[in-house]
């Protein structure tokens, strides 16, 4: 789900009425999309969750749609927008505008099919999500400084060059697509009691609401989406939250939700939730911690939404969909050192010194008394306020758990020392 923080809807040129609206995404296009995905789509596991259901107090069952080749959902909806092409269509090839899992999924299913396929993209996009568009078959093309810069761009390229332009939420094609989702997770666990599904442009939860409400009509459906970014939230409960900021689940971050999808789920769609950065960090780190599966912050905004209200989802069967797994190593390791630091297990303790033979040596006997090990030590002589004798020494460390750091702390003050801990931003 990595679209850019920017991606917007198309404008519609005739707007459709809730009952068009309706009659243009049903369960028998999902069931219709299913046939036609299967044996060129990884039917990807459900599994029940013990260790996050004990933690919630629900029974928590993932969809792993990060297994996907692309590690996205994003290519169910892409392939089946593009299985109802004409030949006609097909042969002058596709576009899109997009900067993650959209471009991957159709790039990739465009090729194998023998469609040419051109993804616009920003010039700021990183070199790496170029490389893995361009990888799977797609032919990228680099403009503008902004996401609407290179979806205006696109849009122009469709009519010149008369390709045909896949949106990566705002179809009912491939939100049908999408919607498949769902009738895999029900024909494992039918005894679902509600969905948490992830909202950006809206067509994952589109879909997936479309089937599951007609498979199973008293199903609950909870949409999550970044508190960063609440479009979806204020076009269907109202209210005009701002949407900006840089948010780990930077799939789902979506300034304008799609025409229709916002239709969609306004009709289908029970609540929507939003979720905090601290709350995406630790959902994408127990993840990895527990399932040993690497899920993007988008991915993991279900598992978010019932950490953080545990009571609303307690004792119920709960489905989560793990859309995707494109997420940067640098910021995924970011994020796994940021979730030990919360729990305490590495901290930077600041302690005020002597500047005199054996002033350290004898803080390290009380870290080596409590069994706390120091991973790193940092003198500050020059740039601080305190007399020329005296010095700043931060000790990274790691405990084994709070109580053990606060243990630690407490000594240490009872010696005297003044000691301050470095929290996170």
């Amino acid at each position: 789900m990595n679209e850019q923080s920017s991606i917007a809807a198309p404008p519609a040129a005739h707007p459709v009425s809730a009952q068009e609206a309706a009659s243009l995404l049903t369960v028998d296009h999902v069931r219709a999309a299913a046939e036609r995905l299967e044996g060129s789509i990884i039917r990807t596991a459900t599994t029940y969750s013990r260790t996050l259901s004990e933690m919630t107090g629900a029974n928590i069952y993932l969809k792993f749609e990060n297994h996907q080749f692309t590690a996205s959902f994003k290519e169910r909806g892409a392939l089946n927008a593009l299985l109802l092409m004409s030949e006609e269509r097909r042969s002058k090839g596709v576009i899109a505008a997009s900067a993650g899992n959209h471009a991957q999924g159709l790039s990739y299913h465009a090729t194998r099919l023998g469609i040419p396929a051109t993804i616009v993209m920003p010039v700021t996009t990183p070199v790496v999500k170029v490389k893995q568009t361009e990888s799977v078959g797609g032919q990228v093309v680099l403009f503008g400084e902004k996401f609407d810069d290179a979806y205006a761009h696109a849009r122009q390229l469709e009519k010149e060059q008369g390709l045909t332009f896949v949106h990566p939420f705002d179809d009912p094609d491939v939100a049908a697509g999408q919607g498949t989702i769902a009738l895999e997770m029900l024909d494992v666990v039918p005894d679902l009691d509600v969905m948490v599904v992830p909202i950006g442009g809206g067509g994952l939860m589109s879909g997936i609401a479309t089937a599951a409400r007609a498979v199973k009509p008293g199903i609950e459906m909870v949409g999550v989406e970044a508190e960063l970014y609440p479009s979806m939230f204020g076009a269907v409960k109202g209210g005009t939250g701002e949407c900006a900021g840089d948010t780990l689940a930077e799939g789902i971050a979506v300034k304008e939700p799609g025409a229709l999808t916002r239709q969609w789920i306004a009709e289908r769609v029970n609540d929507i939730l939003l979720v905090s950065e601290p709350q995406l960090e630790r959902a994408v780190s127990l993840l990895l911690q527990i399932e040993k599966t690497v899920v993007e912050g988008a991915g993991a905004a279900g598992l978010a939404a019932v950490l953080d209200a545990p009571e609303r989802f307690k004792g119920k069967n709960v489905g989560l969909v793990l859309c995707g797994g494109n997420i940067d190593t640098r910021l995924l390791a970011n994020v796994l050192i940021r979730d030990l630091a919360r729990s305490g297990q590495l901290s930077r303790l600041r302690i005020t010194l002597q500047d005199r033979p054996g002033a350290l040596f004898r803080v390290m006997r009380i870290f080596d008394a409590h069994r706390v090990n120091i991973i790193e030590i940092y003198h500050q002589r020059i740039f601080t306020n305190l007399p020329a004798k005296g010095l700043i020494t931060d000790i990274e460390c790691e405990a084994r758990d709070k109580p053990q750091l606060d243990a630690l702390i407490s000594e240490l003050l009872d010696e005297g020392y003044a000691v301050h801990r470095v929290e996170m931003d």
